[in-house]
């Protein structure tokens, strides 16, 4: 009795990790697929996502995702951005503080910059972000990012009902080293399944 319980656990439980796997790799693949499409096309605001600044400079990170705004808001995709970010170990710089300033230094006028500060998860800044943008009626956002982290951005948005587009950073430092990258893209499985589990 107790061999045959112990073989039908041990076969669910085969079959669980079986399962797991396959949607991990499902997942996997979603997010690369993402990571190499760029979406770009009008909409109501460009969204940066934040990353590490340094003493007020942009990491070569954060500063791949700001170039690559700057470029889509000067060819008119949107009239308005959004930076976002808290703070990080650093307490006198927050990430959107910076990004606003790198932004405003590189010609985009700061009336149409809104620099969203107040959150530290990702989740928690779409949140944010989503209530901005539905204060002001937006319904669209053009969202920068890394590649490995766009698929969970775009879904995440969807959940507080903004229509999301992606495009990845080209010059991101991260996308460019290939252990790097399979190790966020890792990452992003989890934490996508994460919170999936927890919403």
């Amino acid at each position: 009795m107790i061999g045959r319980a112990l073989k039908w656990g041990t076969l669910l439980l085969t079959i669980a990790m079986i399962a797991l796997a396959g949607y991990w790799g499902y997942l996997y693949r979603q997010i690369r697929n993402c990571a190499a499409r760029d979406e770009a096309q009008k909409a109501d605001v460009i969204v940066v996502l934040g990353a590490a600044q340094y003493n007020g400079r942009p990491s070569p990170v954060f500063k791949a995702r700001l170039d690559h705004a700057a470029g889509l808001f000067e060819k008119g995709y949107a009239r308005s951005v959004i930076t976002t970010g808290g703070y990080g170990p650093d307490p006198n710089f927050s990430e959107a503080h910076v990004g606003t300033v790198y932004l405003t230094q590189h010609g985009i006028d700061p009336d149409v910059i809104i620099t969203e500060q107040g959150s530290g998860s990702t989740v928690d800044t779409i949140e944010a972000v989503s209530g901005l943008m539905q204060a002001k009626g937006w319904k669209t956002a053009l969202v920068v990012s890394d590649g490995f982290h766009l698929f969970r951005l775009k879904q995440v948005f969807k959940d507080y009902g903004i229509l999301a587009y992606t495009s990845p950073a080209p010059n991101s430092p991260i996308e460019t080293g290939s252990s790097q990258r399979l190790l966020y893209s890792v990452r992003e499985v989890l934490l996508l399944s994460a919170y999936r589990m927890t919403s």
